[in-house]
């Protein structure tokens, strides 16, 4: 037990998909302008990767790992991947037409969201079983949307707080992401001693 909560620790903080591993960094600054649409996106994408972890798990063990096509990995991971988003879709569109709105072309990208298949291809890497992939995707896509709540958070903020016009705009917003970045460096325990 003790071993499945240090992982799901370790993926949403320690090893965040966004602040560690810099993946999904295009719906990360594309998004995170408006609260609302941060907390959207990021729960559509807890969806899609935690149900695309446990699909690809399983295609990877009983179709791909038996018959020796783990070359093809990539395609059929996106290819799961793209039917979660799919349903995603529908779902987001059905239930909650202004979310769905104001989301606009970043939901389907979800698709091509590296975070995604990167979590997808570590699950991989890491040979976890399913209890551990479904944890670690699960818990890898909660890191993503505190990111990015965080970070819209703090880009409502500097909306309304007086930054030089050199750096209004983008420019603060990276400096942000940077400087989030490296305070999450402090979950890794990273030490620059030998």
């Amino acid at each position: 037990m003790q071993d499945y909560v240090l992982l799901m620790i370790g993926a949403a903080l320690v090893n965040n998909v966004i602040l560690a591993r810099f993946l999904g960094l295009c719906s990360f600054m594309g998004v995170t302008t408006r609260l609302d649409t941060a907390i959207g996106m990021g729960l559509a994408t807890t969806f899609v990767i935690t149900v695309s972890s446990m699909v690809d798990w399983a295609v990877g063990n009983y179709l791909l790992g038996p018959y020796d096509l783990w070359y093809l990995r990539t395609v059929t991971f996106i290819l799961v991947i793209a039917a979660a988003v799919q349903f995603t879709e529908l779902t987001v569109r059905k239930v909650s037409p202004p979310l769905f709105k104001m989301l606009g072309i970043y939901l389907p990208l979800i698709t091509t969201n590296c975070a995604v298949l990167g979590v997808a291809l570590i699950l991989v890497e890491h040979k976890m079983n399913f209890i551990e992939a479904t944890l670690f995707g699960f818990s890898s896509s909660l890191g993503f949307t505190l990111v990015m709540v965080m970070f819209a958070g703090l880009r409502e903020r500097l909306a309304f707080s007086e930054v030089p016009r050199l750096f209004a705009g983008p420019p603060i917003g990276f400096i942000t992401a940077s400087l989030l970045a490296l305070a999450f460096l402090g979950f890794s325990g990273i030490s620059t001693h030998s």
